[in-house]
């Protein structure tokens, strides 16, 4: 499965297609990387142009709504609003303080290391982390020397499934987003908003594959999934999955131009177009953005070329793709639910669909019903609106949810395939469907009949269980220590992922599908 984070994101490259030889700290590692779900490297392209985040939140609006207030008197800033971020984990950097991010479980393969659970060694879940929720402790929002995020007073809940190459297999995302909806209402967290800057290049519908109806169960129970639609520009005549799910939404990128005004905006060149029956639902700003920079993280390392030209601070770093146009919206629904915390997800999705700025340089249907405006969205009457498409069943198979692209052991190169999880386990997609229906996917630690981690918060965020004697597709974790790879503040060294590609990609050519790294 090919987790398009090329549906969302891009990093700085050199020159696309070029590859770039890692710093000394990054030890290269060899063999293929098959990741059935991937956050497209090759997003990071090189390429001119920077657009602060303060012009983001001003031209999608987001500026105007923090100076309204809520019903209880609290600046809209998405306060109260818990946006669940699964990705590939966040760093600890300025704006992005600990108070403000809770780590929920570390699905990865880098959970079993205590140096690496949690934390971005690739770079992606910090930028989009950034752009939904990041603020700089004590500042003023007015204040243009600090970082903003869309909505700055949001909690963040992160899930990292990706590693270091931004591997992660189907069952992980499904595993992360049954969390998140059984876990949705626990004290401290209210889970409105779900990002997914990611997809997969599954070969199968979307009423039947089964990471399509884990969102279609999560929107059902109240929350507003965001979802990339991929970076594959006009050559993705179709969106990525779960983008597929016509109840979610689905976003595209478009390009500023370089300007203030959205009267000169086109969609971007790398966004996905679709087709008649699916495409993005509305764009958000895509091209160049600036977010905070993961220092040490393999996307820093390997595109220079994403920093900032005069930068002093060395905080910050660029991208472009559908991965970042999808948290700015994931951002701009954290707004809309402080202000108006009765919406339900349809309602938020019709609001924001028909309030989108028309865009007349945009030709064909690639920009949905055009480009994000949060003010005029939260200032619309609230529609009686409720979709009725087909319900999915999710009894399609895990296999083919993958797509393109599969997890492999490095050492042997056997492949995850098959109707497994990454446990070994067998999957029966009807029980499954039944679980995750009702948000009993989780019980305690356990999904899909196997521990995949603690049942309670612990320092930092939730208590991992070690996997060691799990067999997974004949082989065991046991054997695999990732104590050789530990987070020095700066940069990672030891064992890496780096060098591998993801399905034929490299990362000098396609990361996290949708992701530019400019």
């Amino acid at each position: 499965m090919r987790w398009s984070w090329r549906s969302g994101l891009a990093v700085a490259l050199v020159a696309a297609g070029t590859a770039v030889a890692p710093a000394p700290a990054m030890a290269a590692g060899t063999g293929k990387l098959d990741g059935s779900v991937w956050l497209s490297k090759a997003d990071w392209q090189a390429g001119d142009g920077v657009t602060p985040i303060a012009n983001v939140t001003k031209i999608t609006g987001a500026q105007d709504i923090w100076k309204t207030k809520d019903a209880a008197g609290n600046p809209v800033t998405g306060t109260g609003i818990g946006v669940a971020l699964i990705d590939s984990g966040v760093a600890p950097v300025q704006g992005l303080a600990d108070s403000h991010v809770i780590h929920g479980p570390d699905l990865s393969f880098e959970s079993q290391d205590p140096y690496s659970r949690h934390l971005d060694t690739f770079g992606h879940g910090t930028h989009m982390a950034s752009l939904i929720a990041g603020h700089d402790p004590g500042s003023k929002l007015d204040d243009p020397a600090s970082f903003n995020g869309m909505a700055p007073g949001a909690n963040l809940i992160s899930l990292k499934v990706a590693t270091t190459d931004g591997a992660s297999d189907v069952s992980q995302v499904i595993a992360a987003i049954d969390w998140v909806v059984a876990h949705r209402n626990d004290p401290g967290l209210n889970i409105r908003v779900l990002n997914l800057s990611f997809g997969t290049d599954s070969i199968q519908s979307a009423q039947l594959d089964p990471l399509s109806y884990a969102v279609e169960a999560a929107w059902r129970k109240g929350i507003v999934v965001v979802v990339a639609v991929g970076n594959d520009g006009l050559a993705g005549t179709t969106v990525t999955m779960p983008a597929a799910n016509p109840y979610v939404i689905s976003v595209g990128a478009a390009d500023g131009q370089g300007t203030d005004s959205l009267g000169d905006d086109t969609l971007a060149t790398f966004s996905s177009v679709g087709n008649i029956n699916r495409h993005a639902d509305l764009v958000a700003p895509g091209r160049s953005i600036v977010g905070l920079r993961d220092p040490g993280s393999y996307v820093d390392v390997n595109y220079p070329s994403g920093l900032v030209p005069g930068d002093t601070t060395g905080r910050q770093f660029r991208g472009s793709g559908t991965s970042q146009a999808t948290a700015i919206v994931s951002g701009a629904v954290a707004l809309m639910l402080q202000k108006r915390p009765t919406l339900t997800p349809d309602q938020v999705k019709q609001l924001l669909t028909t309030s989108a700025v028309p865009m007349p340089k945009a030709a064909g249907y690639g920009d949905g019903a055009g480009e994000l405006d949060v003010k005029a969205a939260v200032a619309a009457t609230a529609p009686a609106y409720t979709q009725t498409w087909p319900a999915a069943t999710g009894t399609g198979t895990l296999e083919a949810a993958r797509g393109s692209a599969h997890v492999s052991d490095p050492d042997s190169g056997v492949e995850l395939t098959g109707e497994k999880d990454i446990m070994g386990r067998a999957w029966n997609g009807a029980t499954w469907a039944t679980a995750a229906k009702n948000g009993a996917a989780w019980s305690g630690g356990t999904w899909n009949g196997t521990g995949w981690t603690g049942t309670a918060f612990g320092t930092g965020g939730w208590v991992a269980v070690d996997w060691s004697g799990t067999n997974w597709a004949g082989l065991s974790w046991s054997g695999r220590t990732w104590s050789g790879m530990y987070w020095t503040g700066r940069t990672w060294s030891g064992r890496t992922w780096s060098g591998r590609t993801w399905s034929g990609r490299t990362w000098s050519g396609d990361y996290w599908s949708s992701t530019l790294w400019k």
